[in-house]
């Protein structure tokens, strides 16, 4: 529980600036033709680190080098982080030299629309080379961060991405006044945060004694079974952000705006998956592989019991929430400059649509470890591939009713189907057995959700009285929302019993 509430603190600090960030951002941008191209531009690396950083890598990486540091001499970790971290500097060295020469061809297949506009195709693929090199950087502290979690230095990794939101700020603030296409400027921003959080976390390395001196070798016994490994965990933890990728695709036809509304709306539901359940998934996964190592089945299960306990715990109220509030919270953050009021109410559709698939995507990052942990990989890819083409048919089938609104539901309905097949067939397997109390945590999740949402409905006021207030109205309010629906959902907890001891780490 201490390791989990220490990356939930860093990663609310970075969420937090995120936030920051993206208000800066919508005021200087808004949703028009840059914000666009932007969003692409950064979408497409940043797509590709969800998938292979801390996706397929991590969960292929962090189980290996778990075994080895429990079974095998320092030595012989050192000979697998030396091997490991030169084998992906050279296949995303070449990726990266590859990707900025196709740039114009990637644009076009990630945001086919753009290519009815010149102009914005043009500035993508300019933004593109500059953002692209951060999918190297950025793995690579991906891959220092996973050596830094398995051996519980959990804070560092967890603060780095603080440095990307600091680098967009100072970025959008001092060098877009000087850029012919203001855009360009947080294109420079995200090259420079990915030399940043890089060299943050290399003195750490180095006072673990674990600093590697990067050499290729892909005949090392440990980095054959990585790579094993990562091949169908492509499709298995990190399908949402596939799913997120199609919906960037598909909003690229619609009407200009459509992918910044999605954009908007999506970061404000990365923050309540990525405070609670990436920060959970990240701290259970090393401890997991340690269990499957020491062969403790009961303590693997109720583990992952636990997780999912808290990740509902958290994730159910956060959802509620964000379907109450959304015009309030778009209005408090973003309606400032550049972005319009109908650009808060478009953006206020995907929202919704957004939280309503956010315990699934709060739970995926808890059981998909289950499967990891145990060097599974093949079991998540077969769920994820029905949970992928699942997402394609709701997108055509909603996004002719719903537009925009329909791709981001779809991408939350296909999210359910992913975590629900992931419990089924961990059950299946026997790795999984519920703990005893779930029918009446039932009844308390239930009730003080919807007492809260109830509350949250009668108190907030109409949506063009938050467009009337000033920023210091806006913030009192949504400070007061958030006490008065926190106060009701943790206060029904306790008179139902729910004690801070019932949520402690089991296994």
């Amino acid at each position: 529980m201490g390791s989990g509430l220490v990356v939930s603190a860093m990663t609310m600090l970075s969420r937090v600036m995120g936030l920051a960030r993206d208000v800066v951002i919508a005021a200087l941008l808004g949703a028009g033709g840059g914000a666009d191209a932007f969003f692409v531009a950064f979408k497409i690396p940043n797509f590709l680190r969800r998938l292979f950083a801390e996706g397929a890598f991590n969960q292929a990486f962090v189980p290996v080098l778990s075994e080895y540091s429990t079974q095998r001499t320092r030595r012989e970790v050192r000979e697998l982080l030396n091997a490991t971290a030169g084998s992906l500097s050279a296949m995303l060295a070449l990726l990266t030299a590859f990707a900025m020469l196709a740039a114009p061809w990637l644009v076009w297949l990630f945001a086919p629309g753009f290519g009815r506009d010149p102009e914005k195709l043009a500035l993508t693929t300019d933004m593109l080379r500059l953002t692209f090199p951060y999918l190297l950087l950025i793995s690579l502290t991906a891959f220092s961060g996973s050596v830094l979690n398995t051996y519980s230095r959990f804070a560092v990794p967890a603060f780095t991405p603080v440095l990307l939101n600091l680098s967009l700020i100072g970025a959008a603030l001092v060098l877009m006044p000087l850029m012919q296409a203001p855009a360009m400027a947080l294109a420079w921003g995200v090259l420079i945060a990915g030399v940043a959080q890089l060299a943050f976390q290399v003195p750490f390395l180095w006072r673990l004694g674990l600093l590697p001196a990067p050499w290729p070798n892909f005949s090392h016994p440990g980095v054959k079974r990585i790579l094993k490994l990562m091949a169908p965990a492509l499709f298995g933890v990190s399908v949402s952000q596939i799913n997120l990728l199609l919906d960037t695709v598909l909003a690229s036809l619609l009407t200009a705006g459509s992918v910044s509304w999605l954009y908007y709306s999506d970061r404000l539901v990365e923050l309540p998956l990525g405070v609670f359940g990436v920060a959970i998934g990240t701290v259970i996964l090393p401890a997991l592989s340690r269990r499957h190592t020491e062969q403790s089945k009961t303590h693997f299960s109720a583990m992952l019991d636990w997780a999912i306990r808290l990740v509902l715990l958290l994730g159910l109220p956060a959802a509620l929430a964000l379907v109450v509030l959304a015009e309030p919270l778009l209005i408090t953050l973003f309606h400032y400059g550049a972005m319009t009021e109908q650009d808060i109410h478009m953006a206020a559709m995907s929202l919704r649509a957004y939280a309503v698939g956010l315990p699934a995507f709060m739970l995926i990052k808890v059981l998909a470890p289950g499967f990891f942990a145990r060097q599974d990989t093949k079991t998540p890819v077969k769920v994820g591939i029905v949970a992928m083409v699942a997402n394609m048919a709701l997108n055509l089938m909603l996004i002719w009713p719903l537009a925009h609104a329909g791709l981001a539901l779809a991408t939350a309905l296909s999210a359910f189907l992913n975590a629900g097949l992931l419990a089924w067939l961990l059950r299946k397997q026997g790795v999984l057995t519920f703990q005893p109390g779930w029918r009446r945590f039932a009844v308390q999740l239930v009730g003080g959700g919807g007492l809260m949402a109830a509350a949250l409905f009668a108190l907030a006021p109409g949506v063009q009285a938050w467009f009337d207030f000033g920023l210091a109205q806006r913030a009192a309010w949504v400070a007061l929302l958030v006490g008065v629906g926190a106060g009701i959902y943790f206060v029904w907890l306790a008179l139902l019993g729910l004690r801070p001891r019932h949520l402690t780490m089991r296994g």
